[in-house]
């Protein structure tokens, strides 16, 4: 999944930084950081429809994928979930800090990651996929090859965007913040194309029909590490056993379910 490439020791000092700022809740509550804005995995709404938790200081709510995972896993812990939207290079720090108590954001279990923070099992598998405009000259690419001399962007900070160099002959773009921009830019024509993953990559067919999913046929390399998804904790987290037994307990046809239903419920503004 996401790869943030900061390293350990930018990590560490924005992380001491965040602690000044602030600390986490009671004990009987789960804090958990996501950046409420990568759909179908978590997005951020204005009421609290289709199970979709307030977002700590605002008047807006989060949903998605992740936030149903995280509202399981907090049950089982018999702890209120408190969602905490986060930028995503704030998340690993905010675990370091003990501001969050979880990260429950599509974040993959990196090598790099692994230095700074410790993961539960994983709770998501993920499969590179391109986004194009329809009517493009992409829309029936096939291949990585097919993508040479195409404008293709990622987002800032993921292993995404370092896929795309394995694109011969591709015009690599500046890296962005996030997905939301990523979609206004490909509609807008300023790029062709962004590398994603397939649930993000249905969810965009389905906020926009101008949008083309391409699973290519041969594929990004990618790493486990990579590609793997799970939560986020600090170092010797006593959580770290019971978020294992409760996402143990979230069978495959429920995990299945809950993304089918995150990408039908997503909202078209994202």
């Amino acid at each position: 999944m996401k790869k943030n490439l900061l390293k350990g020791l930018l990590t560490v000092a924005i992380g001491l930084g965040l602690a000044a700022c602030g600390s986490k809740s009671s004990s009987n509550q789960l804090v958990v950081g996501m950046e409420a804005g990568y759909p179908p995995f978590n997005w951020t709404q204005q009421t609290d429809a289709n199970g979709a938790v307030k977002i700590q200081g605002t008047n807006d709510y989060a949903g998605g994928y992740d936030v149903e995972i995280a509202k399981r896993v907090a049950k089982k812990l018999n702890k209120e979930l408190v969602v905490v939207k986060t930028e995503w290079d704030g998340l690993t720090p905010g675990v370091v800090s003990g501001k969050l108590d979880a990260i429950i954001a599509g974040m993959s279990p990196t090598a790099e990651r692994k230095e700074a923070i410790d993961f539960s099992d994983n709770y998501y598998k993920s499969q590179l996929v391109m986004i194009v405009k329809k009517g493009s000259k992409y829309e029936q690419a096939k291949t990585l090859a097919d993508f040479s001399g195409a404008k293709v962007t990622g987002q800032l900070n993921t292993f995404h965007y370092s896929v795309i160099d394995q694109i011969p002959g591709v015009a690599k773009q500046p890296a962005m913040d996030n997905f939301p921009a990523m979609r206004v830019a490909l509609q807008a024509g300023t790029i062709d194309a962004y590398v994603s993953e397939l649930p993000e990559g249905v969810s965009a067919q389905a906020a926009n029909s101008d949008f083309v999913m391409i699973k290519l046929s041969d594929g990004f390399q990618a790493s486990d590490e990579d590609t793997d998804t799970a939560v986020g904790l600090k170092k010797n987290s006593p959580l770290k056993d019971a978020i294992n037994k409760a996402l143990s307990e979230i069978s495959d046809a429920e995990r299945q379910q809950i993304m089918d239903e995150a990408i039908k419920n997503q909202p078209a503004a994202n």
